[in-house]
């Protein structure tokens, strides 16, 4: 990092940061109490706070990272300050807890597409900068950053578990991993994507000696057509019966596979991935998740994915594939027809964004779902589109995990997409200046008018006193 990117990099990181405080200080005199999900977490946090390491609430469906880890801050900063009484473990505190995950966040952000892009010369500090202030503000995460729940932290450990994959250092990848995992239990699978970093890596230069023996040059530059493929996957077949090829993975990856292995323990030993409320939280396989992921994604990312270039290039796409489209065309509706779900909160809880979502765009007919599989290849198509700098095996083991962390949730909850969604966004090239400055307006918009909402727009239910707050 050059000084004059380090000045500009700790200037917008402190800037962020101050904004965030006097935000956080707004939300907590407006929201003095628990609210939501908080009702569970901060009085868990709390009887940790008081050694009670032995209660739990059975409502709570997550590991006690974030209660362990809070404890670990409050503890220390009330001994070194003599804080005492109320003001240890107060809802506030826990709160502030997350605002420091935040600003970690940003700085992991930054590390990050300073490492996977650090080939692209063409890429100034001052854009670097730019695109880690935009993904620190993407406004589903952005807003958990004022509450105590468990996304800031899990966003945290996960990304510093990748980014010490990207440099190699895989048993402290492993290790951080594991805490992102008594964040979530499904941070498993970035587990599985860090290995698969390394696998891919690996495949990746197997395919170009492959391709420099056969010189058929032609292969890698056809990257998707159906014979290419079938060759890639041949490829991977005697790429991965082969013992020695087997060794050689296992002993780059096998802190990864210990960890892998723990976690199937602990599903074993408990009788499932979720602990305490199983009721709400059934495993199933729904598969119309990832078509609401991509359109999550295209909604967010407009600037990259919704281009005029990308429309016309869709079409001309189409009119090449018409086979294959009408293929893809027939499993998603089929896949809509059979595997769709909808989860009791998603009807019943009219305080989050994807109620309305639901309401106003599903539910006008039966068959606007059917419908929306046109905008569903759209987003599928520039999505990967997006990604075409990467390998064919990055790619492979990326949509591998993006299938398993979406498919089997049931509900549709916008905070399940942060992790993909940030994965993805780091992993595409560089966009213009004015694209990023048009992404950075677009966040900063949304969360002006979510936090307006949150704060002034309250409502309240029939038959309870509560003020309820519009969220994501």
């Amino acid at each position: 990092m050059e000084r004059g990117e380090a000045y500009g990099f700790s200037a917008v990181l402190s800037g962020s940061f101050l904004l965030s405080c006097l935000l956080f200080a707004v939300i907590n005199r407006r929201q003095r109490g628990p609210y939501m999900d908080e009702a569970f977490h901060i009085p868990q946090a709390q009887a940790y706070c008081h050694g009670r390491f032995m209660q739990w609430d059975p409502m709570i469906t997550t590991l006690p990272g974030l209660y362990l880890a809070s404890v670990g801050v409050v503890k220390p900063a009330a001994w070194l300050f003599g804080w005492t009484g109320s003001v240890v473990c107060s809802a506030a505190m826990l709160r502030f807890i997350n605002l420091l995950f935040s600003a970690g966040n940003f700085y992991l952000l930054y590390l990050l597409l300073l490492k996977i892009h650090q080939k692209n010369k063409a890429v100034s500090g001052f854009q670097r900068i730019l695109s880690t202030l935009t993904l620190a503000m993407f406004p589903t995460l952005y807003f958990f950053t004022f509450l105590y729940y468990t996304d800031p932290g899990s966003v945290f450990f996960t990304l510093f578990a990748y980014l010490m994959c990207l440099y190699g250092n895989h048993k402290t990848s492993a290790l951080l991993g594991f805490c992102g995992f008594m964040f979530r239990q499904t941070n498993i699978v970035w587990t599985v994507f860090c290995a698969g970093n390394v696998v891919a890596e690996k495949l990746n230069e197997a395919w170009k000696t492959e391709l420099q023996k056969k010189k058929d040059e032609k292969i890698s530059s056809r990257k998707g057509s159906f014979s290419d493929l079938m060759r890639i996957l041949r490829f991977l077949i005697k790429y991965l019966i082969s013992l020695k090829n087997l060794v050689t993975l296992t002993a780059l990856t096998w802190p990864y596979i210990i960890l892998v292995t723990v976690f199937f323990v602990f599903v074993f030993v408990n009788d499932g991935i979720v602990v305490g409320d199983r009721s709400s939280h059934e495993a199933c396989l729904h598969f119309p998740q990832l078509f609401y992921f991509l359109s999550f994604t295209v909604f967010f990312s407009f600037p990259h994915l919704l281009t005029p270039t990308k429309i016309r290039k869709f079409l001309l796409s189409l009119r090449k594939h018409p086979v294959q489209y009408s293929l893809i065309t027939v499993i998603s509706l089929f896949l809509i027809w059979k595997f769709t779900y909808v989860h009791k909160y998603l009807l019943a809880d009219n305080r989050h964004y994807t109620f309305y979502v639901w309401r106003k765009i599903f539910q006008r007919h039966e068959l606007v779902k059917y419908m929306l599989v046109p905008v569903y290849l759209f987003a599928g198509w520039s999505f990967a589109d997006t990604l075409k700098s990467k390998s064919i095996f990055w790619i492979l083991m990326y949509f591998v995990c993006l299938l398993a962390v979406t498919v089997p949730q049931k509900l549709l909850e916008f905070r399940y997409f942060i992790l993909p969604f940030l994965i993805y966004r780091l992993n595409i090239p560089f966009p213009s200046l004015y694209r990023q400055l048009l992404e950075l307006a677009f966040y900063i918009v949304v969360n002006a008018v979510t936090f307006y909402l949150f704060l002034n727009k309250t409502f309240q239910w029939p038959n309870s006193d509560e003020i309820q707050r519009f969220m994501w």
